[in-house]
């Protein structure tokens, strides 16, 4: 079943003590949601569960930071990042993930956990701001190009900040 979701401007924020979390397969097949994950994401357990992650990927979240995001688990580490989802609904809603890969006992990954919290409000313009430069770069290059272009307003920025991915992420 695919769902059509138009955007809004309606933002729900997350409380202080809220925890989202998802198990997804190496596919990113959803297989777990936690109760919190169903009411910010406006989904159902039985609409989420046996469905692709990006069920609620907001259409304003930039492509290169999933490609690092997938690259980084598949690596076999962990990552922190900023994501800008959208609900059932269409609202959206900001979260701070850390996402790692779950490994079985002879350390082949076998799937992926989330938990996601509210992010700092302080950074989402920052954010915000460079994730609309990121995609606009994606549709003005295309398809094709739209990663690599994206992820080069990324690497610049790091680059100028002199810091990794990781520790720009842990220090904003």
């Amino acid at each position: 079943m695919k769902y059509h979701v138009t955007p809004t401007n309606n933002e729900k924020i997350m409380r202080e003590d809220d925890f989202i979390v998802s198990k997804t397969d190496l596919k990113g097949i959803i297989n777990y949601a936690n109760r919190i994950f169903m009411e910010f994401a406006g989904y159902t357990e039985k609409d989420l569960l046996g469905k692709q992650h990006n069920i609620i990927r907001h259409p304003e979240m930039p492509r290169a930071v999933f490609k690092l995001l997938w690259d980084t688990i598949k690596s076999g580490n962990e990552i922190f990042a900023y994501v800008k989802n959208m609900a059932a609904d269409g609202s959206f809603y900001w979260v701070f993930a850390n996402v790692t890969p779950v490994v079985d006992s002879s350390g082949t990954i076998v799937g992926y956990y989330s938990v996601r919290r509210k992010p700092r409000r302080d950074i989402l313009p920052f954010i915000s701001d460079l994730y609309k430069k990121m995609v606009e770069q994606e549709k003005l290059v295309g398809t094709k190009d739209g990663i690599e272009a994206s992820t080069k307003i990324l690497t610049d920025l790091l680059n100028q900040k002199k810091l990794s991915y990781e520790e720009f992420i842990l220090s904003i």
